[in-house]
């Protein structure tokens, strides 16, 4: 932590913030100075107590009291439903999740919310209310509303402790009357994606045989190569295979192009593919897609390189929170322009 002067004001803030997060981190404070306390909430660092002023107090957690109050108790009901985690930063006035939440779910129970969503999404019809839970579902990791602790999902990975998830899934029907599955995942501050944890693990040292530098070709000729297929056994790589002629530039990449930074958008493509690809599951077609924060720039390089991977395939689409504001703002609509300004206030937009 370290106390920065501005404008005649000491921000207690986290060392290391790059230019885009400190911009917004500040305005993220005084909104909450504003709206909610000027109290710091406090990380616990080995033991000690650091203040911070984007973190609520504590005794504030339970009010989630940076959710748009119209959406407070939907999400509530949602939970009571979904059963998903809040994150341990969720009460951090730059919680991803959280804005999330106030992205998604004032346009998922409007009654203009199929045009809002259609816009951004061609093939978009209607909400499909009659599935996940209606329409929508948080943390989304294949098996939510089965509440099978020993599933592992389509992508054998999911446990109590992590897991592929998307932010948000979106059921819907295209204009064929397909019922079709929409992945999202939603960045705020985030400077890159969640790299391979397979890379760095410490279980690697006992299979030799692991090895990052290889090419997906080789890779998928010796899938125990990779840490994630031959320790942890999970899917990734089956359901590449099935799918390799997706990520069709594979072949520029001379090492293991899931890595580093572009290992989380692999995952949720991956989790799109399989879900389309169950014969269980009730979709057609399923796609996924990034949204983020229109000035955040750092994640750019990433989400070109993996647009590049997958030869643009329409299955992996990127769009920002502004373009969603915009769609809800050309309606017209008093309570979605009042949720737009509300949103617009909040994350500097």
């Amino acid at each position: 932590m370290k106390v920065e002067h501005i404008n005649g004001r000491d921000y207690r803030l986290p060392g290391g913030l790059n230019e885009f997060q400190r911009q917004l981190y500040v305005p993220l404070i005084e909104w909450k100075w504003a709206n909610i306390t000027v109290e710091p909430g406090t990380y616990d660092y080995r033991g000690r107590q650091i203040p911070y002023d984007a973190i609520l107090p504590k005794e504030m957690v339970g009010d989630i009291r940076i959710i748009y109050p119209p959406v407070i108790e939907e999400l509530r009901r949602h939970q009571s439903e979904n059963r998903f985690r809040l994150h341990t930063h969720f009460n951090h006035m730059a919680s991803s999740q959280a804005a999330n939440v106030n992205l998604f779910l004032p346009v998922l129970n409007h009654p203009l919310g199929n045009k809002v969503l259609a816009s951004l999404k061609p093939d978009f019809a209607s909400l499909a209310t009659d599935h996940l839970d209606r329409g929508y579902c948080l943390e989304f990791w294949g098996g939510n509303s089965a509440r099978d602790v020993s599933d592992r999902g389509p992508l054998g990975d999911k446990s109590a402790l992590g897991g592929t998830d998307s932010d948000i899934a979106i059921a819907y029907r295209n204009h064929s009357g397909d019922l079709c599955l929409w992945l999202v995942e939603h960045k705020l501050t985030e400077s890159e994606f969640t790299p391979c944890g397979g890379f760095k693990s410490k279980d690697r040292k006992n299979r030799p045989s692991c090895d990052c530098s290889r090419s997906t070709s080789e890779i998928l000729k010796a899938k125990d190569t990779c840490y994630h297929h031959a320790i942890r056994e999970r899917n990734y790589w089956n359901i590449t295979e099935r799918n390799a002629n997706f990520f069709v530039n594979h072949a520029s990449h001379p090492q293991c192009p899931f890595r580093g930074r572009m290992n989380q958008l692999w995952r949720n493509q991956l989790l799109a593919l399989a879900m389309e690809q169950d014969a269980r599951q009730p979709y057609k077609h399923a796609a996924f897609s990034v949204v983020k924060h229109p000035a955040n720039r750092h994640l750019d390089a990433s989400l070109n390189s993996f647009k590049d991977l997958v030869g643009h395939n329409p299955k992996f689409s990127l769009f920002t929170s502004d373009d969603v504001l915009r769609a809800s703002e050309a309606l017209h609509e008093e309570t979605l322009d009042q949720w737009a300004r509300w949103y617009r206030a909040l994350y500097k937009l």
